[in-house]
């Protein structure tokens, strides 16, 4: 309802970040990361957000566990990385789950726990995450920290390509080509898959193979289902 003013809403957030509230600090350390109504600093973002953060301020944790992970505005500590990390997770932050998940897969400030990653990364996809969706896929496909279950990891895989993933279309265009986990073979279906996949920089030399094999109806009808998905995500 007013014309966009960053330095006004930097002055009132201050105002109100200065009586303790969390969000007004969160916000006002949003600005001073960016230098939006107010002169960047990294340092004072910092402050902000881990004042935000001691307040229970989900999106704060996070973003102060990516301020040590990436050592900008505190030194590099992933150790306190994943302190907050783990803190954001708790309060079911989708963003923070599938973060989470990484520093359990790559033992970044605790333990390699493979288990635990896919139990974080599993929480993520759950929530909608399309990086993790494919990531957790994975997992259930090749049994690494949780039980085989193609059918759940082809689902995952759907999910994520729905959401224009690339990787997960490449995926989901695979599973169609060699019959897994989705029925019989479909190369009309993996043909369509395989085609958003590509326009999106995701090449697949054997499904360009599966693709020349295709009978001119097979072809018409693959095209359309491609142009049919992208149409209908244009709408949305």
């Amino acid at each position: 309802g007013v014309a966009q003013d960053y330095k006004k809403a930097a002055d009132a957030y201050r105002k109100g970040a200065e009586l303790g509230d969390a969000n007004a600090q969160f916000s006002l350390g949003t600005l001073s990361l960016d230098g939006q109504g107010v002169k960047k600093d990294q340092n004072v973002a910092a402050n902000l957000f881990e004042k935000a953060a001691k307040s229970g301020h989900a999106m704060a944790q996070y973003n102060l566990a990516l301020i040590y992970l990436e050592g900008k505005g505190r030194p590099t500590d992933e150790a306190k990385a994943f302190e907050w990390m783990q803190k954001a997770a708790a309060q079911n932050l989708p963003a923070a789950e599938y973060d989470l998940g990484g520093f359990y897969q790559f033992g970044r400030g605790v333990t390699k726990d493979r288990a635990k990653a896919a139990e974080w990364t599993g929480k993520a996809a759950e929530a909608g995450v399309p990086e993790a969706q494919v990531e957790y896929g994975v997992m259930l496909f090749k049994g690494e920290g949780v039980a085989v279950d193609e059918q759940r990891a082809a689902k995952m895989f759907r999910m994520s390509a729905e959401q224009g993933n690339a990787v997960a279309q490449n995926r989901l265009a695979r599973l169609y080509a060699n019959g897994v986990a989705v029925g019989p073979a479909d190369p009309v279906q993996a043909a369509k898959w395989h085609l958003l996949a590509r326009e999106a920089g995701v090449a697949d030399f054997t499904l360009d193979i599966l693709l020349a094999k295709l009978t001119p109806e097979q072809r018409a009808a693959a095209d359309k289902a491609a142009k049919d998905w992208r149409d209908g995500h244009l709408s949305e």
